[in-house]
């Protein structure tokens, strides 16, 4: 595959673009500026040197186009977006972004008349409302969607408008809607806490996560593999599902810190605030389509995360600017 990623600089990306490399895969990153500061943490400067990028705004249609035929592009993931907070701040440019950017990518494989096979797109598990908005048990994929954020919507939006373009068009693509991801290179975003927990924990500081209640976290090496299995996976259509890793209480995953470092016991310490989104999200049918994915147990996950960290601080490598005092 030839496989043009945009925001290929961020967390997932940088995984992605990992996983793609082992398999050998071409890359080409699609951003505003070359950074390639987090897969340096997960990648050799040989590997690093093996990806191409391609300056480009993805809200520019005509820059999307030459950059898919300029590169022979077969295949996109599409991870370009402004986060909650930004989009919050600035709603206009969150729009812009989040989903004017969405249909330019889509806009770009429908005028590139069949060079791209399919499109695998972030959309978010903000799409859901709060969890009182629903009944118990597991949650579908094609449930009301009742978001409390101008980030939320725009993933709605972003949903909707491919399932148009399939039937409009027959564009295949596959929205998926990560939460709480964690590990390696997770330095933004409302969720990005646990990760910084973690990262604490490795080199012996305190750190309070401003909320608790159920999540569902999700590893960031298995979200990297689904969609690198949503890209080559025999599907057609223009459907958006979700992602299941292990939902779990705040105390839960304290205590899974505590098992891989009994210091957590003293410098880790939650809060009590609920995140307004659904977390028993029903994965069956991504499963049933296109899996089967893969998902680490909670406590593989946090161990190998909590290593890789303690190998970059060795290394003088570990950035913790991003811990609050």
């Amino acid at each position: 595959m030839r496989v043009l990623i945009t925001g290929g600089y961020g967390c997932i990306g940088s995984w992605i673009v990992r996983e793609l490399l082992q398999r050998g895969d071409q890359v080409f990153i699609y951003d505003l500026k070359e950074d390639p500061r987090r897969m340096r943490l997960l990648i050799s400067e040989e590997q690093v040197g093996r990806t191409t990028f391609v300056r480009g705004d993805v809200t520019n249609l005509a820059s999307l186009k030459a950059a898919i035929s300029g590169n022979q592009i077969t295949h996109i993931i599409h991870l370009a977006g402004l986060m909650v907070p930004a989009c919050r701040a600035d709603p206009i440019l969150g729009a812009k972004v989040n989903v004017l950017g969405t249909l330019a990518v889509f806009e770009a494989m429908r005028e590139t008349q069949g060079q791209v096979k399919r499109v695998v797109f972030a959309s978010s598990a903000a799409v859901f409302g709060p969890p009182e908005d629903y009944p118990a048990g597991p949650l579908a994929d094609d449930v009301k969607l009742s978001p409390t954020t101008h980030y939320g919507y725009f993933k709605c939006c972003n949903e909707g408008n491919a399932h148009v373009y399939f039937r409009d068009h027959a564009l295949s693509s596959v929205g998926l809607r990560p939460w709480t991801v964690y590990g390696p290179g997770r330095d933004l975003g409302m969720t990005c806490e646990p990760t910084n927990a973690i990262k604490a924990l490795a080199v012996g500081r305190p750190y309070h996560i401003s909320y608790g209640g159920m999540q569902d976290l999700q590893y960031v090496e298995d979200v990297a593999g689904v969609f690198v299995r949503c890209l080559e996976a025999p599907y057609t259509g223009g459907k958006s599902y979700n992602l299941r890793g292990a939902v779990v209480t705040m105390a839960a995953f304290h205590k899974v810190l505590c098992v891989a470092d009994p210091r957590a016991a003293d410098l880790i310490t939650f809060g009590e605030l609920q995140l307004p989104i659904a977390y028993n999200l029903d994965d069956s049918a991504l499963q049933c389509d296109l899996g089967p994915m893969p998902c680490t147990p909670l406590e593989e996950g946090v161990r190998r995360t909590l290593e890789h960290f303690r190998g970059l601080q060795a290394e003088g490598r570990l950035d913790t600017s991003d811990l609050k005092a």
